[in-house]
């Protein structure tokens, strides 16, 4: 019987961070100076003086850029030069790698370094979860029955790892929330200001996709109590501050598509619309309040219950 050789080939996966070692490996958090969502980093434009007072800077004409006899219009009727190169103002709403488009610091990505205390506590062990690699998609196999959780320690640590972009530390995060909304609706109530800044944390990365993962935790956070009194939403109103300012940066990033179709509407990455649906379920669990606080910090909003 003849011997076959297989030649395996295997590429190594590079990481998001360089922090993050191998699955054996724990993140050295060492390294990590910045902090999450932090402003430091950003590039600084130069200061405009004359906006703050009032001198305004000038630079003194040469001989040669006065206009000489012959070359102005001279009160005739001589029709003004046209420009050949107008300039290109870009949209903000269309996003195209051919297009110049000047990045403004408001929608520019934060810092987020891999130092969450999801991912402290998943590599130490202290989270009782392991993934089930199902056959259509993945799950979350937990180890202690999700009724018998604390709560008030494991939600907060977990909606920490909200704003993980890495595999398995992103998946498990999500999920491991989803779940425990989903069996402990009783629970979430009391959790509610344990989340506030994990939840704040994650939106300042103005990272798309993190905000786009964040909004649709909210949405399911408010709808969690199938009860009609809306506990979470209204005990949602009060830290409405700390929740949608980031909202109204990017409440007008949709997807200008004219009359093309947007293919990928099931994976709801549309920033644009998933913070209208956030606020439209913040109005209707959010009791008779909700409506002014939102007004409050995002004025283009209307209400969609009131006629």
């Amino acid at each position: 019987m003849s011997r076959v050789e297989f030649d395996h080939c295997f590429r190594r996966k590079n990481p998001s961070f360089v922090e993050t070692g191998s699955c054996f490996d724990i993140t050295d958090t060492r390294r990590i100076k910045v902090r999450p969502g932090g402003h430091e980093a950003l590039p600084q434009k130069a200061l405009d003086i004359s906006a703050f007072s009032f001198n305004k800077k000038t630079e003194r004409k040469t001989p040669h850029e006065f206009v000489r006899r012959g070359s102005g219009a001279g009160g005739t009727l001589k029709p003004p030069k046209i420009d050949e190169n107008p300039p290109v103002f870009p949209d903000e709403n269309f996003d195209s790698p051919s297009q110049h488009k000047e990045h403004f610091p408001a929608f520019s990505e934060r810092p987020n370094p891999p130092n969450s205390e999801f991912r402290r506590h998943y590599e130490r062990g202290d989270l009782p979860i392991q993934i089930d690699h199902g056959g259509c998609h993945n799950r979350i196999a937990w180890k202690v029955a999700i009724e018998k959780l604390d709560f008030h320690h494991y939600l907060p640590i977990f909606c920490d790892g909200l704003r993980e972009v890495e595999m398995p530390y992103a998946f498990l995060a999500e999920q491991g929330v989803y779940d425990m909304m989903q069996v402990g609706q009783s629970k979430v109530v009391a959790v509610i200001p344990q989340l506030i800044i994990p939840i704040k944390t994650a939106l300042n990365t103005r990272d798309r996709s993190v905000i786009a993962k964040v909004l649709k935790v909210l949405q399911a956070l408010v709808k969690c109590d199938d009860n009609e009194e809306h506990l979470v939403g209204k005990s949602l109103v009060p830290y409405y501050r700390q929740i949608l300012p980031v909202l109204n940066i990017f409440i007008r990033k949709n997807k200008n598509l004219g009359d093309a179709i947007d293919y990928g509407q099931r994976q709801q990455t549309d920033l644009g619309e998933l913070i209208m649906e956030t606020l439209e379920a913040f109005e209707r669990h959010g009791g008779p309040d909700a409506f002014l606080n939102i007004k409050y910090f995002i004025p283009i909003f209307e209400s969609s219950i009131w006629a």
